[in-house]
């Protein structure tokens, strides 16, 4: 699951409200062990991992208590920082992802940019999906951009709100993992001459 040469990627982050270890092979194979307390978002997380072809471990506690926003915060938190730490060099940088489930249609557009940025139209019409708040969807994305010095972009339609956001983690996985594919003819891609602020 983490061994070989590979890009590994490991976070730890410890508050009053949360406890978070992620650890993130960007070359794997799809495997994942994700305990949030937050059954769908452990689903959801899967589904990023699995399609994304992401190893990927989260054992997360959290003041669920209280709600389940600080938890999805700071797993997206820890999932940025990971992700800010994957040399932008030699990779495609750009990736994307149509990703149909059922009735529910997702589009996800990122930029590995080095410049944080996130729009999206996710619009619940539930309040939970399980006992995950679904307005922490847009704030976990959020989260991920603002730490890993990414542009995400996604558009979400679609009926059943299980199979919304399940498109939308899996679109995610797909197009990230496009943006991370290696490609030795790329070298820096920015006339810039450097991806950072």
């Amino acid at each position: 699951m983490f061994g070989g040469n590979m890009r590994i990627f490991e976070v730890m982050r410890e508050t009053k409200e949360t406890n978070i270890y992620l650890k993130i092979n960007i070359d794997g194979t799809g495997k994942y062990k994700i305990d949030t307390g937050i059954p769908f978002f452990d689903h959801l997380l899967a589904s990023f991992a699995k399609h994304g072809c992401f190893d990927l471990i989260v054992k997360a506690r959290g003041d669920l208590e209280i709600d389940d926003h600080h938890t999805v915060e700071d797993v997206g938190i820890c999932l940025g920082l990971a992700l800010n730490q994957i040399e932008k060099r030699n990779i495609f940088r750009f990736g994307w992802a149509i990703i149909p489930m059922d009735d529910a249609r997702a589009t996800v557009a990122i930029d590995l940019s080095g410049r944080s940025y996130c729009v999206g139209n996710y619009e619940p019409k539930r309040e939970f999906v399980g006992d995950l708040a679904t307005e922490n969807i847009n704030h976990f994305f959020e989260s991920v951009a603002s730490y890993g010095m990414l542009n995400i972009h996604y558009e979400v339609i679609g009926k059943n709100e299980h199979h919304k956001a399940e498109a939308l983690f899996k679109a995610f996985g797909v197009a990230l993992d496009l943006a991370t594919k290696i490609d030795e003819r790329k070298g820096v891609i920015s006339t810039k001459g450097e991806v950072k602020l």
